[in-house]
């Protein structure tokens, strides 16, 4: 019946696990996630012998353990594409569920790391940052309430989905951490708009927005300092935002070649907030070109792809994964060219990291799961079936 009414099934129930994900699965975002991921060790080799010469370590021992975290965040990826959507939910809420506990303690069991923001669990021989494991499992769940406010009788799932957002984002602020607040309001209101929000509610949420970042602004002097220092004319050239200003400066358009680059030895970041300044510098232009067009393949393949599905559930979570992945890759880059006030946000899958990566592997890999390809049919071809008739 599904056949006579959607269309040819791409898949065939008889098929082995594997190759029915091989066939389904979006192979141009996992590709460039791949390659992504091999750019980061890339860079990882230029950016982390200085550091690892500072703390006394072996020379390329971040990039081991850069090694170690994004092989399991791959694996992860492709254990969580292997899900079905119903799988994807339940796994995503009891991580929201977890992550967000984890964050409530944070001011008694966490650690800020010298940096002035607790953000962090130091487990000794790694840490582990709850707001990255905390962003993929509440867009899926905040999804999961709008897709239910559209069926008849069901539950206001606006209404509770911006609570729950509010909650999070007051939480993540007071750590305090704007970059990440910023990152969960902007996917909830993509979703709320793609769920079909009125322009005037989006506008005054925006304005709200406003007013709140002037009123820590004047309250918080962490938050300040990062604004003064984004609008001041001047850049102090000790600073990480004149290092990686410079170092994109002297990059030019091919680089100053491989292991020439100077700004790893100047910047204490340069391995994780900064490493797009270390592509730039030895790498030039082409290689942030090159950068840049993967993750944006990565985000425009996937809301094409989330345009031919009829689920809601399935295109809201999946539209919130693919634009808070590609906002944080801007993010990230957009701060390291004076674009945006610092926001100490990681570049998904190239800079180093255990949370990070790992949480960057749990977000796609639900992000291929619900772009995978299922017997549905294109919207289009059923319109004209019924026209035909």
């Amino acid at each position: 019946m599904t056949e006579m009414v959607y269309g040819a099934v791409p898949v065939q129930s008889g098929d082995a696990v594997l190759p029915r994900w091989w066939r389904t699965i979006d192979k141009w975002t996992l590709s460039c996630v791949l390659v992504l991921f091999g750019i980061g060790l890339l860079l990882g080799f230029a950016a982390s012998p200085p550091l690892a010469a500072k703390n006394g370590l072996e020379p390329f021992h971040y990039v081991i353990r850069q090694t170690v975290f994004g092989g399991t965040a791959i694996a992860v990826m492709i254990a969580v594409s292997m899900m079905s959507p119903v799988m994807v939910r339940r796994l995503a809420v009891l991580g929201f569920f977890g992550a967000f506990v984890a964050l409530l303690l944070l001011p008694v069991f966490g650690t800020d790391f010298g940096k002035g923001a607790t953000r962090w669990y130091s487990l000794g021989f790694a840490s582990v940052q709850p707001s990255e494991f905390l962003k993929p499992g509440f867009i899926v769940m905040t999804a999961w309430l709008l897709a239910a406010s559209t069926h008849l009788g069901g539950p206001p799932g606006k209404l509770y989905s911006f609570v729950l957002t509010m909650m999070v984002a007051l939480l993540l602020a007071f750590q305090p951490d704007f970059g990440q607040a910023a990152l969960i309001m902007f996917a909830w209101g993509v979703m709320y708009f793609v769920a079909g929000a009125p322009m005037t509610l989006l506008i005054i949420l925006a304005v709200a927005v406003f007013f709140a970042g002037t009123l820590f602004y004047a309250n918080s002097e962490h938050f300040a300092r990062r604004i003064d220092g984004f609008l001041s004319p001047d850049v102090d050239p000790t600073t990480q935002l004149g290092f990686a200003t410079n170092a994109i400066r002297e990059g030019g358009f091919f680089g100053v070649g491989v292991g020439e680059g100077q700004v790893k030895w100047s910047l204490p970041d340069a391995h994780t907030d900064f490493i797009i300044a270390v592509a730039a510098e030895e790498y030039g232009l082409v290689c942030v070109v090159v950068i840049i067009a993967l993750y944006a393949t990565i985000v425009v393949g996937s809301l094409l792809r989330l345009m031919k599905e009829r689920d809601p559930f399935i295109r809201l979570a999946g539209t919130g994964l693919a634009c808070i992945f590609g906002a944080q890759a801007m993010i990230n880059m957009g701060v390291a060219v004076r674009l945006l006030p610092a926001k100490g946000m990681t570049l998904p899958f190239v800079s180093y990291g255990g949370s990070s990566l790992i949480a960057g592997g749990i977000a796609i890999g639900m992000l291929l799961a619900f772009t995978r390809s299922r017997p549905q049919g294109e919207m289009g071809d059923i319109l004209m079936r019924r026209a035909n008739r």
